[in-house]
């Protein structure tokens, strides 16, 4: 299987999806858009798209001219019936190229939650296994609204809207469960840089990290082998990737 990363802003990358997929055999090609890499494929050319975060809001098109291209690629993703995953600002441009709205949360939410699938999420292949409540990363202030022909996959107290499918195949994630605690200290390092609370912020992230190092990982694994059986299924359907 052949899987398209697409980064938004060079630090914010696959990580541990793509380390889940090379140890599992898969090959990965990564584009990123920050850098001028351009999308020029067709999706059907890949098993599956994953796009990943960044600190830029989908409305931004003046500012992030890639982001206009990038939402015509997504709805040409879904429209395929190739699996997408979106993360963070991957699961807003996936919302937006459905025509959802995409707006402030109630609150932004930086460093370790707790999220908790809906009624739907709980029979989502993938969530298997993972039981009702897990705890994710997060670092966001907006977030998506469910097109129609969305399904409202989980939440929390503080963001409703964390996961969701649209289609049988197209899944978007407001929260991260692809960063180590190396990415969070590199975020950390770049998104906070001229705040005099900084070394205080980035001391709680790392303790928390470690304390949820271990459920944190086992969450992660479970649903990049979930997405992975996913794409396999709709490869064995004959679904997606062009011959």
């Amino acid at each position: 299987m052949k899987i398209l990363y697409i980064k938004n802003m060079s630090i914010e990358g696959p990580e541990l999806i793509e380390t889940f997929f090379e140890k599992n055999g898969l090959e990965g090609m990564t584009l990123d858009l920050s850098q001028g890499d351009k999308l020029i494929y067709d999706p059907r050319e890949f098993d599956a798209v994953v796009v990943l975060g960044g600190p830029m809001n989908v409305y931004e098109e003046d500012k992030y001219p890639f982001l206009k291209k990038e939402t015509e690629f997504i709805r040409n993703v879904v429209e395929s019936e190739v699996p997408y995953l979106g993360v963070c600002l991957g699961s807003q441009l996936l919302a937006k190229a459905c025509g959802a709205k995409v707006g402030q949360s109630p609150a932004a939410e930086i460093g370790f939650s707790n999220v908790r699938l809906t009624d739907d999420g709980k029979k989502d292949p993938l969530f298997d296994g993972l039981g009702k409540n897990f705890n994710v990363f997060q670092w966001h202030g907006d977030m998506f609204f469910i097109p129609k022909n969305g399904e409202w996959l989980a939440t929390s107290d503080i963001c409703p809207h964390q996961a969701m499918r649209v289609g049988e195949c197209a899944y978007g994630l407001q929260f991260h469960f692809e960063v180590t605690d190396r990415n969070i200290r590199e975020w950390a390092g770049e998104y906070f840089a001229g705040d005099p609370q900084a070394e205080q912020k980035i001391k709680k992230m790392m303790a928390d990290y470690s304390r949820n190092e271990k459920s944190y990982l086992a969450m992660s694994k479970k649903i990049c082998s979930n997405f992975a059986k996913i794409v396999q299924s709709r490869k064995l359907a004959g679904m997606g990737r062009k011959k």
